[in-house]
């Protein structure tokens, strides 16, 4: 009994180290070369508005910069912006659309439960091949226009933010979209949405404006 509870022991020993190195980090563990960047974000989003909780604008820089870098190993970028659109139109890549990068980026932003920062769902050229997706985020009742743009999309993958109105794009508004994202992933859809940007299949420049 006594060599049985060895074996047990050594066994035990051998298998734990093992078991722990699977287990997932934290999603919100932010990599050491975005840490400044993520602390730099935070303090402009506190910046918005003196009503701004500095935790939470820690919390959603950190959790943007961190799923930002989930989101581009899971998508598997390659090559340009538009030719990972290409990648993704033939199937060799589930996701990896500019609107899909922002659904995702949302949904894990509505995750933390915000009580001073607001989401927006941004888009320039909507419609058109050259259309483009962008999560605006603002300090709770702003304006849409005083919101900070978070976009990873045009610099595959990295997360990019400046003040919209800074930006090269004038972006628009959509609730209606924001609001479907939502819908969806409470319901636990599968069907793809669909949005006018370059090559994706059956896109046609009224479908989304019509949805």
């Amino acid at each position: 009994m006594r060599r049985l509870a060895v074996v047990v022991v050594i066994l035990s020993a051998g298998i734990a180290p093992t078991i722990a190195k699977q287990e997932p980090s934290s999603s919100l563990e932010v990599a050491k070369n975005d840490f400044a960047k993520a602390q730099a974000l935070a303090t402009q989003l506190a910046a918005l508005s003196p009503k701004v909780d500095p935790k939470e604008a820690k919390a959603v820089a950190e959790c943007a910069y961190a799923t930002a870098h989930r989101l581009r190993s899971q998508y598997h970028m390659f090559g340009t912006p538009i030719f990972n659109n290409f990648l993704v139109y033939h199937g060799f890549r589930k996701r990896g659309y500019c609107y899909q990068w922002t659904e995702d980026l949302l949904l894990a932003l509505d995750a933390l439960k915000l009580k001073t920062l607001e989401l927006h769902w941004g888009e320039s050229y909507a419609g058109t091949w050259r259309e483009n997706n962008c999560l605006v985020i603002t300090a709770k009742g702003q304006p849409f226009e005083r919101g900070m743009i978070l976009e990873a999309w045009r610099h595959f993958g990295y997360l990019r933010w400046n003040l919209l109105l800074s930006d090269e794009d004038r972006y628009f508004e959509n609730t209606k979209w924001a609001a479907r994202v939502r819908s969806r992933a409470a319901a636990a859809k599968t069907s793809e949405p669909r949005h006018g940007v370059a090559f994706q299949r059956r896109v046609t420049a009224t479908e989304k404006s019509s949805e």
